[in-house]
């Protein structure tokens, strides 16, 4: 599949085979289309299979035909560059998925994958259509298939536009990227009605599995925005970053941000004393083009940032301790959160730059006894494993253990630097004074 990728759109011109119902069938001006026109260019949005519709007569589904059951597909030009989304109409069914509604899903993510393009999903789906029973199922099933297949071959994005149960949730959860709008979207596995009757459990479909839940604890949710635009603006501007598929490079811009500036900035605004706090962040919209950084998961394991940046107008990755929390020390969710986003930035050609001020793992029993030492060899090995550009600067501190997983020179980063006043050792000199010089 990775070497055989077709870009030739004009070959998925014709829509196709369809099945159209002897009963009457109902088109719909359906929220998906204007959806699908937000996230499109003007006039470059191919449709298939518009009229296709599902073919189950069980408790009297014959009645209840609509043109597209569901869901829009197809493809066209964002910003100008190919790419392909389907859009999901809670109208029709609650969003719910048949097998028609799920072949449709699968035939534009295999056409993605041959051209060599982007899927971008617009999810609003309540889950597995029951009356179509294990047929449903079966076709969530080939579409977590061809998710995973497309891993590393064409990024995959997310937008959940709102309520995702059930199978819905787990096609997001395998993609590159989940983007959420707040106080609208939600996704859980299982509703607040059932978990109340199963555990007792009084909670609310937003604390359930709201956008501010999944940004914030799961991680699950890169973005939370405030709206379905805002969305989709989002996912369009983060698309930007990426190539169409792994065989390319990653894009780059033209700027008039000369790379040979001075950043007398980080004079002020990096502390004297090492244990001061400070935001990483300012310290990475100084460094980049034209002081712009796009960040991912920012509510999630804040004790890490990570996200995109330009350098010289190339597209580039951005991973830093945040300083402003716990310390810049590493833990589960940190390890968890670099790793995963580690391993999309070598699967697509983009570059690594890392930004070092870590004191060390996160101590405690809390971090021990789940698993701070196979979360932490993740991250360990994503950064041994990347084969990409990566250029680590150590601005104050790395010590120990984590000083090596942080992209050091014995994993293999390209080119090592470190700031002057900047320290490498296996702890701070108070502590190891400690060990060194104690009494007896």
């Amino acid at each position: 599949m990775k070497n055989n990728l077709r870009r030739d759109l004009t070959q998925f011109e014709s829509p196709g085979s369809t099945y159209v119902s002897k009963t009457q069938t109902t088109k719909t001006a359906s929220n998906a289309q204007s959806r699908i026109d937000t996230l499109f260019d003007a006039n470059s949005f191919v449709e298939l299979d518009k009229d296709k519709t599902h073919s189950c007569h069980n408790f009297d589904m014959q009645k209840k035909v609509i043109a597209g059951d569901g869901v829009i597909i197809g493809y066209g030009l964002i910003d100008g560059r190919k790419a392909f989304a389907y859009a999901q109409d809670r109208r029709v069914m609650g969003g719910s998925i048949s097998k028609e509604h799920a072949e449709k899903i699968c035939k534009i993510m295999d056409m993605a994958m041959k051209v060599g393009a982007p899927i971008i999903g617009l999810l609003d789906s309540g889950g597995a259509r029951i009356q179509g029973g294990v047929h449903s199922l079966a076709g969530y099933g080939e579409i977590f298939k061809r998710n995973v297949r497309a891993s590393g071959v064409v990024p995959q994005i997310s937008c959940i536009l709102g309520t995702c149960a059930g199978g819905a949730v787990y096609s997001p959860a395998l993609t590159d990227f989940t983007l959420m709008v707040q106080d609208s979207s939600c996704m859980f596995v299982t509703g607040p009605k059932i978990v109340k009757e199963v555990t007792h459990e009084d909670v609310s479909q937003e604390t359930l599995g709201g956008a501010t839940m999944h940004h914030e604890e799961s991680g699950i949710a890169c973005l939370a925005t405030q709206s379905d635009a805002d969305c989709i603006a989002q996912a369009k501007a983060l698309l930007a970053y990426f190539p169409n598929n792994h065989s390319e490079s990653a894009p780059s811009l033209s700027t008039q941000d000369p790379c040979q500036r001075s950043t007398h900035e980080l004079d002020r605004l990096l502390p004297q004393h090492a244990n001061q706090a400070y935001d990483i962040r300012e310290i990475i919209k100084v460094i980049a083009d034209d002081h712009q950084f796009f960040e991912l998961h920012g509510r999630f394991a804040q004790n890490i940032v990570v996200g995109f940046a330009h350098f010289s107008g190339q597209a580039t990755a951005i991973i830093a301790n945040q300083p402003q929390h716990l310390a810049g020390c590493l833990d589960i969710n940190a390890s968890v959160k670099a790793a995963r986003f580690i391993r999309f930035c070598d699967a697509f050609n983009i570059s690594i730059v890392s930004l070092v001020d870590v004191p060390g793992f996160l101590p405690g029993s809390h971090q021990e006894s789940r698993g701070i030492i196979k979360h932490g060899a993740q991250l360990l090995y994503a950064y041994s494993e990347a084969t990409v550009p990566k250029i680590t600067l150590v601005l104050r501190k790395a010590y120990g253990g984590a000083y090596i997983v942080m992209a050091s020179k014995h994993l293999d980063a390209d080119i090592n630097l470190a700031l002057p006043s900047a320290e490498i050792a296996v702890m701070g000199a108070e502590a190891a004074a400690q060990i060194l010089y104690k009494p007896g």
